[in-house]
Parts: structure tokens; sequence; C-alpha cells
């Protein structure tokens, strides 16, 4: 027996990058208005912010916050940081002052890299002692950023003393009900799941992804690391324009993208939306996407690909397998199919529903129950948390707070989230039924639904409905044709016409509707 030892190389997405730089150098890895980056340009600047960070300090295990929009920096920074043995936390650029605030503190972080256009809501950096540096997003000396890359060394850093399990970045929750948490994401984790992500979206060194969705959340789904494993073109975008996002469809030649549906929304219906000449793939999560909206999609020859999951899961977990006999069944049908989430990546343990004794509900697509998962696709836990933690792998397993029926393929469908589902008279009612209903109305152009108060029933369905541009339509239409496709004790009791809440995501703000409409009652809103 060979009683040599065998070494094993830990799992980091940061080894996609050098791998990419030193097979393809002139690729282009990224694009930015005029400005355009190949691999080899890419490492290198990787390489002087990773080296400048370590030249002002930077400790291994240290918080690197940064704080901007889709432009290469942000991108930058999910190789630097880790590669300089920091931990990376990346600021949803929708949240105020005093939320960033908290997100500073409590992660203790060192650095913050801050777009100016976003400056000002980082004030309190400063009274955090926290070195800031400014990016002003021009890639030109004077531009403090280039200036600090400028300062670092163009040259790798030597091997890392790296464990695999070690935490590579702090992603923190929305904190609709209480203070924002921080995700622990690994480095095993997060090379598991850009494979994933390259395996289920089709992924080669063909690929041009566009930057719809942001950075931040949930590092990019973990596509900021699955890009360059397949030596993909990233095309940055500071802005969500459905019109810039038509253009660059056509001028970049965009093969993939990612959104919520209320961005596929924004698009399908923009007045520069055409049938595609080829087809290209959009991966839709964030809230399930109604089959009319999976039907506009693949009219215009998208390929929609339905994925679920959560920060605490690296994004998206789940996708609805297509099989190919659906290809002969007519386009509602194969809509209502993919409008499921389906089950759990490749690289992922299988997903489970369960009742309160966490025995798997049967595959009737009728009996109710809560998501669980685990495996290498699940956070290590909330930094700095260990009270949530606990709670949240109760069991061994951690509990999603989303409730779903089992298909008997396996399959599994949301029902609603355990705080949206409605019980009206003892009636449980799926808000997201309800919603696929008021979407098939050709005037909608995106809802919500949730619980309002009724003396007699305790509480029934309202609407939230905003109507394509040009359409008229009143509530008791609206609700006379929810009549005539739902159970009569499903319908909403009323409709209200307008714009949604949203987060930065584009995920409609449920629990901002709630609060307006249970205000003063004793009723759990968030």
């Amino acid at each position: 027996m060979n009683s040599e030892k065998v070494y094993r190389t830990e799992l980091t997405p940061l080894s996609f990058l050098w791998r990419t730089a030193r097979l393809l150098p002139e690729k282009t890895a990224i694009v930015h208005g005029d400005r355009r980056y190949n691999y080899h340009q890419f490492e290198e600047r990787v390489n002087r912010l990773a080296s400048g960070l370590l030249a002002v300090g930077l400790q291994k295990g240290d918080r690197v916050a940064f704080l901007c929009p889709n432009i290469p920096p942000m991108l930058e920074g999910h190789f630097a940081v880790p590669a300089a043995g920091g931990i990376l936390v990346s600021i949803n650029t929708r949240l105020n002052a005093n939320e960033i605030s908290y997100i500073l503190g409590h992660s203790g972080a060192r650095f913050l890299f801050v777009d100016a256009e976003l400056q000002g809501l980082a004030a309190a950096a400063q009274e955090l002692n926290i070195e800031v540096i400014r990016i002003d997003d021009t890639g030109e000396a004077g531009d403090p950023y280039e200036d600090f890359l400028a300062k670092g060394s163009p040259a790798r850093l030597g091997t890392l003393p790296l464990d695999e399990e070690d935490t590579i970045s702090i992603n923190y929750t929305s904190g609709t009900t209480g203070k924002p948490k921080g995700v622990m994401s690994t480095h095993r984790g997060a090379y598991l799941n850009s494979l994933g992500e390259i395996i289920e979206t089709g992924m080669n060194v063909d690929s041009v992804y566009l930057w719809t969705l942001p950075m931040f959340h949930c590092d990019g789904w973990s596509f900021t690391w699955a890009t360059s494993a397949v030596a993909a073109t990233n095309v940055c975008l500071r802005k969500l324009d459905p019109a810039r996002i038509w253009e660059l469809l056509e001028s970049e030649g965009v093969t993939h993208y990612c959104g919520a549906p209320t961005v596929q929304i924004s698009l399908v219906n923009h007045p520069a939306a055409r049938r595609l000449d080829r087809q290209v793939t959009v991966t839709v999560a964030g809230s399930p996407p109604s089959p009319t909206l999976i039907g506009q999609l693949k009219e215009l020859n998208f390929r929609p690909i339905h994925v679920y999951g959560l920060t605490e899961t690296y994004g998206p977990i789940t996708i609805c397998e297509w099989h190919p006999e659906w290809n002969e069944l007519p386009l509602e049908d194969q809509s209502l199919l993919l409008a499921r989430q389906g089950q759990s990546y490749v690289v992922a343990d299988e997903i489970r529903v369960v009742d309160e004794q966490m025995q798997d509900v049967p595959k009737d697509r009728q009996t109710i129950g809560e998501v669980i998962m685990h495996g290498n696709n699940v956070m290590k836990g909330y930094f700095d948390n260990p009270e949530a933690t606990k709670e949240a792998f109760r069991g061994g397993w951690f509990h999603s707070g989303d409730l779903a029926v089992v298909h008997p393929d396996g399959y599994i469908e949301l029902r609603d989230r355990k705080k949206d589902i409605i019980i009206s008279g003892g009636e449980n009612i799926s808000t997201i039924e309800v919603e696929q209903t008021i979407a098939k109305h050709p005037a909608v152009l995106e809802c919500a639904v949730v619980a309002i108060p009724d003396e007699k029933w305790g509480e029934r369905p309202k609407g939230f409905v905003t109507l394509k541009p040009g359409q008229n339509l009143t509530e008791k239409e609206l609700i006379d044709f929810c009549r005539q496709n739902l159970a009569h004790f499903k319908c909403p009791a009323a409709i209200e016409f307008g714009e949604l809440p949203k987060t930065s995501t584009g995920k409609i703000q449920k629990f901002v509707l709630r609060q307006k409409e249970w205000s003063g009652r004793d009723k759990l809103v968030n």
C-alpha cells in the first residue's frame, strides 16, 4: 500500500479565474460601455486589488464591504477579497443609510469600496473607523479605485492557506421582520453552486451574460464566479433599463441573463419587445412566475428556466427540469408545468416538503408542507447569530419558511410563504394561485395578493394590481374575471390599482401591503 500522503485541492471559485486567464487570456471577460477587459487584464486587476488590500493591512478573515451597482469593481471584488484572505460583504444598493450603517457595524467591515453615486448612504463608515475607497467608475487614473489598483501588483498572490469551508462572503437578508441576518457562504459552496448554474443554464465559452441581476444579491446567484469558469463574457449594467436591455441583447449578442418576474414583465411589455432571431436563456426566480408570463417569454423566443432558492441557499437550489416530451404539449400546458419549482440542482441534495413532524408529505399535489433542505448549497450559518442559526437548522435541516405541495413526479410547487397563506373561514387560500389567476387577464401587468381583515371570515384576499399602459379595468370587472376562474371563496374581496412596492431585485414587498391593511390590528403583518 502506498504510504505517501495524498494531497487534495481545496475547492474555491477563485480557481475559475486563474484557469481561464491562463488558458484564454485574450477572451473578452468584461464589457462596460466603451470599456472592455480580456481575461488577462481581468486577472491583473483582481491581483492588484488583492495585493493592494494586503498592503493596507487586511488580515485573514477581515470583512471588506462593497456598495456599488453592477460595474467591473463589483465583479473584481468577488475574486480579489477572498484571494487576499478576506470575506466579501456585498451591500444592497437600495437600502437606506441606517440599514447600511447597521450592516457595516454588524459585519465589522474594515474597508468599504463605494460607488460615488452611493457615497452619501455610507456616511457612518467614518464613525465606524472604516477605510473608504470611492469608485468613480471611469476606469482611468484619478478615479480613487483605479489609483488604488495602480499601487498593487499585477502578479497573482502565492498559494492561499485556504480551507474550503472558510467563509467567502456574507450576504445580508432583507430584514423585513427585524434586523437583517448575515448569511455566511463558503468557498466550497460557492464553487459547487457556480458549477450548478453552468450545468443548469447551459453556459459555455460562447456565452454572453448580461448583468440584470444585482451582483450584491446572493453574490449574483454565484454567476459572479460561474461566468469565469467557462470564459463567458460579462456585460455590466449600472441601471436596470428595459430599453437598454433590448439594445444589449442585440449589440452584445447576449445569451443569458437572470431576473425576478417583475423584471421579465417590464421586458415583455416594453415597446421595444419583439421576437428574437435567436434564443436567449433567461433564468427566472425571486417569486413564482405566472404561466401567463412564461408563455409570453417563450413567444418572444426566450428560453425560460424556472429556479427557486433563498439567500441561505446561495440563490437557486431547485430547477423545473424540462422533459423532452413536454415539447409536444400546447404552450399553455407547457407553461403550467414550467411554473413549478421542480427539484434540486445537480449539485444539491434532494429537496423535501415535510409536515410539522418533519415527515415527507404525500406526492398528491394537494398536501401542503414546509420546504426544507441541507447539503453543500446551504449556508454555514448566520454571522454572529448562533440563536437564529440553531432555529433555522432545527432537526438538522434548513427550514425555508416556504409552503409547497409535491407532484407525483416529485416536483415541488410553492403554495405560499408561511406568513402569506390566507386562512379564510378555516380554508387555506394560496396567494400564488390567486395571483396567477389575476395575471391571466390581458389588461394586467403585474399583481400581488395579501390577506385583509374580514369581520365574518377573519380574513379575505385583496389584490393589488398594476395595469398595462393604456388599459382600463374596474374592480368589479377583475373580481368577476376571478370568479369565472377560481372557487368563489378564493376570489379577491377587493382590488386596488397602482404601483407595487419592490425590493432592489424586483421582488414585490408584500409586507408593505400587509402593514397598510392591518395597521392597528392584532396580527403579524411582516
